[in-house]
């Protein structure tokens, strides 16, 4: 199709005297059109998004509809537990295509969840970074040779800090446990990443995976944390509204950067630091499902987002890095501490929830 489209601009240098030069032009460009952007047999076909908070804002959806003349219904979610049950439930039938992390991801491939992905019908990978277009240098997007994942965002979970009632800028996590911020900690409601945040904290090399003799260690150092929790959060618009209307101090940032970038424009001053210990950190995919309608719109809609405008309003809106241009607010010296797999989610989720309802420690461990 672009080989027409050549062919088409170069008539115009000796258009037929049965048609004008701007006749000539409107023609090339519907042929250019067609030939980049996708076309579907029902243009009333709806896509199904199921996505996180600042990922397909209202006037990106417009745009990606008017181009394919699909309809997009966007569902968000808050949490990873939340997706597990959304995209389960029906064994992923219910979606088309949905933003997890790689972490994550890997359950979704082993559940059969999520189909592959065919990159070579998508235009814009190649302005990614080259460490996001290597895929198979991404640990968990690869299988058997052939990609589950298209990366699209990533951010480090932080510390974010009232510049009031702290003057100067924490330099480790055991800083959520300081006494002084008993009741003035906003805490991040996941039980994978709490249990991960306890045991890097207690100086666990392998944080992700924990053994059967680290679990008691693990709940007592989360029990101590919940005392000094204020309360806790699943949105990033939630995180704001509490660290400002209730005063926290401190707050361990889920989102990172982009609840940096809500707070400043709530007018809160604020604060951010990368702890020593290395700030957890997340990259999240668009994967396919193996229910979706059509997988040429699905995959239509992921090279669309990796354009420049949607791939700039991650950043300018919502204080997020993308993985087409280097991140404005990363430090060389920062240490990442990439997501990966825990040992059994399930468990995690369950003792989290026993501990942030308040029970004791006998009580959490319980069968």
């Amino acid at each position: 199709m672009l080989g027409r489209a050549k062919m088409e601009a170069a008539n115009l240098a000796g258009y037929s005297t049965l048609m004008t030069r701007s006749q000539y032009l409107l023609r090339f460009i519907a042929v250019l059109l067609i030939s980049v952007l996708p076309a579907f047999a029902d243009a009333g076909e709806t896509l199904r998004v199921l996505t996180w908070p600042g990922y397909a804002d209202a006037d990106l959806v417009r745009v990606f509809e008017q181009r394919t003349g699909a309809k997009v219904e966007v569902t968000l979610i808050d949490t990873d537990e939340a997706l597990w049950q959304k995209i389960s439930h029906n064994a992923g039938r219910d979606f088309d295509v949905f933003a997890v992390n790689t972490a994550e991801l890997q359950r979704y491939i082993a559940q059969g969840l999520v189909v592959p992905i065919a990159t070579d019908e998508m235009h814009n990978l190649s302005a990614q970074l080259p460490e996001f277009r290597n895929l198979k240098a991404i640990p968990g997007v690869v299988h058997g040779g052939k990609a589950f994942a298209i990366p699209y965002t990533y951010a480090e979970m932080g510390l974010i800090f009232d510049r009031k009632q702290i003057k100067e800028p924490p330099t480790s996590i055991q800083v959520l446990w300081d006494p002084r911020y008993r009741g003035k900690v906003l805490l991040y409601n996941g039980g994978a990443h709490s249990f991960t945040l306890a045991a890097q904290s207690l100086g666990h090399k392998t944080p992700f995976q924990l053994a059967a003799s680290d679990w008691s260690a693990s709940v007592q150092q989360l029990i101590a944390l919940r005392r000094n929790a204020l309360t806790f959060y699943t949105q990033p618009e939630e995180s704001v509204q509490l660290f400002q209307k209730q005063g926290a101090a401190l707050m361990f940032a889920n989102y990172g950067a982009q609840q940096v970038e809500l707070l400043k424009k709530a007018g809160v001053d604020v604060g951010y630091a990368i702890p020593r210990e290395g700030a957890l950190a997340w990259l999240d995919c668009w994967v396919i499902t193996p229910g979706a309608k059509s997988r040429a719109l699905a995959q239509a809609w992921i090279d669309y987002l990796l354009e420049p405008a949607p791939s700039a309003a991650l950043v300018d809106r919502q204080g997020l890095a993308n993985t087409t241009a280097r991140s404005p607010s990363q430090n060389a010296r920062d240490r990442l501490v990439w997501l990966e797999p825990v040992e059994d989610v399930a468990r995690r989720t369950e003792l989290w929830e026993r501990i942030v309802s308040g029970d004791r420690m006998s009580k959490v461990l319980a069968p």
